[in-house]
């Protein structure tokens, strides 16, 4: 079963690798507004904001990496969705495979996407005057809790866009979830919030991953007095993948199995 699983997988990987190449558009749009926004809180924001200890693009780049990570679940909304009103999915149902492996293809797919639009964004961070303070095991640890991340929060799209009514419900449902990374810290410290909206921003697992990253990167401490994921980042970050994963893949894979029913 593992064998077919991955045999079947595979071949969904490709699929869903040749469809960005040719739709090379979407791919530009997807990897190049993360860094307009990172330029224009950068820049804009960066100015007027000041931070005890911590420089504000300091504190802003990992979040945006986070931000970028947490967009899995719009993407992986989309195409689920595309495929799903589309007839495509139902083809597929039809062929001899795992059931698993059409799902586990398009997240795996957009994980590799992911894997090298990071890239262009760090550089960009970098230039804008970021920098890895927390050594090059912090570095690999950071970038692969972001690389988990998005792999759970597309399966969270997968599941969304599946159970989606139309692709046009899909893709406006998808352009609301633009507003989580703002409920969170991956753009401003959550102590300022006011007490409910503070505790919302500190459970929502953005924010864990986003101080996760930080921490692990060395560009900011770990807040004291907030909510549990938070003061204790790494686990939290890990303790939401899995449960995110957990819930969202075997529901993914039984949605896709019996269709509308």
């Amino acid at each position: 079963m593992s064998s077919a699983i991955l045999y079947d997988g595979t071949a969904m990987l490709g699929r869903h690798l040749q469809r960005v190449r040719h739709a090379p558009a979407i791919l530009v749009l997807t990897q190049t507004m993360p860094i307009v926004f990172l330029l224009f809180f950068g820049y804009v924001f960066g100015s007027a904001l000041a931070m005890p200890g911590t420089d504000y693009r300091a504190f802003l780049v990992p979040g945006m990496l986070v931000a970028t990570a947490a967009n899995g679940i719009m993407t992986g909304m989309f195409t689920a969705a595309q495929d799903a009103h589309r007839g495509v999915t139902d083809r597929f149902r039809t062929l001899p495979m795992s059931r698993a492996a059409v799902p586990l293809g398009q997240a795996a797919a957009d994980l590799l996407t992911t894997a090298v639009g990071l890239v262009p964004l760090a550089l960009v961070g970098l230039a804008m005057g970021w920098r890895i303070e927390g050594g090059a095991a912090g570095a690999c640890a950071a970038f692969g809790l972001l690389l988990l991340f998005r792999f759970a929060t597309t399966w969270v799209g997968i599941l969304l866009g599946l159970t989606s009514r139309s692709e046009e419900a899909a893709g406006q449902l998808g352009s609301a979830t633009f507003m989580l990374p703002l409920l969170s810290n991956a753009y401003i410290p959550t102590d300022g919030m006011p007490g409910w909206v503070r505790t919302l921003a500190e459970w929502n697992p953005i924010s864990a991953v986003a101080t996760a990253v930080r921490d692990l990167f060395g560009n900011a401490p770990v807040p004291h007095g907030a909510a549990w994921p938070v003061t204790h980042p790494v686990a939290g970050s890990l303790a939401w993948c899995a449960v995110l994963l957990a819930l969202c893949v075997p529901l993914a894979v039984r949605r896709y199995t019996h269709g509308g029913r």
